[in-house]
């Protein structure tokens, strides 16, 4: 088991060393996740962020009033853009809209030859709203994005950041303990990613225990003391976000998993307000 930092003002430190990674997801307007917490969080972590826009949002710290998605031609587009060019240490997938931009980002992401990838299976956001919008194929069955998620992206994946809710439309079942939480992790390794962290900002209790489970069913614990506070809007993005940074400098996966989980702990516990509603965790909290 791995204990967090608790309070201590150098408990998070960024890393310095420098890379490129590249985040494909949607926009926030209120600028809390999606786009904006990536980008914020790679520079946190002193890495050069690119971004290939899936869906713009009308969205603010209330919720989600409106999505637009664009093209998945266009989405390709910005894709084989950065790739191309500047490239990446490591890409992150967050909200991608529907099966048809899941397909396109597969395909490319596949073309390109990418190794190191995270994939935050975003389908709801903080405050509720639907984000991966898919057609039921049959009762009790998963929607076409979920299958196309599950069949396309995922056999990719170094890293799998899924919540609870997020777990249980991969494997069909909700966690309801850690021990269900461990086995729905790993019936996802069984789809193809090579590690999954099971995030557990969902779990009740005074502890904030997040589980990575490998290749090999190696567990381990990720605990942090729970912070009550509204200011989470974004905090899974920023998490994988943060996964990502660390793994495009060089950690292996579990070691990014743990320094992105103190990071991210400090970012909650020095959040200010922000909006009216689930504000936004404070992404340069060593800085300022």
């Amino acid at each position: 088991m791995s204990e967090i930092g608790r309070g201590r003002a150098d408990s998070a430190r960024p890393l310095s060393m420098g890379a490129n990674c590249l985040t494909i997801a949607g926009s926030d307007s209120g600028g809390g996740a999606g786009i904006q917490a990536d980008l914020k969080t790679f520079a946190s972590f002193g890495c050069y962020g690119t971004s290939v826009i899936t869906a713009l949002t009308a969205q603010n710290t209330r919720g989600v009033s409106s999505v637009h998605a664009p093209p998945p031609g266009f989405v390709a587009e910005q894709i084989d853009a950065v790739l191309s060019d500047i490239g990446a240490g490591a890409v992150k997938t967050g909200m991608l809209h529907d099966a048809r931009i899941i397909a396109v980002v597969a395909e490319r992401l596949r073309a390109h030859g990418v190794e190191q990838l995270v994939v935050d299976p975003v389908m709801v956001s903080t405050t509720g709203a639907r984000l991966l919008v898919g057609e039921p194929r049959a009762q009790e069955e998963p929607d076409e994005a979920v299958l196309a998620m599950t069949e396309m992206l995922l056999p990719m994946a170094t890293v799998v950041t899924p919540n609870l809710e997020e777990a249980a439309a991969l494997v069909g079942a909700l966690p309801s303990s850690e021990d269900e939480a461990v086995e729905a992790a790993r019936r996802i390794l069984d789809l193809g990613p090579r590690w999954v962290v099971i995030k557990g900002g969902h779990f009740s209790g005074a502890e904030a225990v997040d589980l990575v489970v490998g290749p090999r069913g190696s567990v381990e614990r990720l605990v942090a003391e729970r912070i009550r506070t509204t200011s989470t809007h974004g905090t899974g993005c920023s998490f994988a976000a943060a996964l990502c940074a660390c793994l495009a400098t060089g950690l292996t996966v579990s070691e990014s998993a743990r320094e992105a989980k103190r990071w991210l702990t400090e970012a909650i516990r020095r959040a200010f307000p922000v909006g009216e509603g689930l504000g936004p965790v404070n992404h340069f909290h060593h800085w300022w």
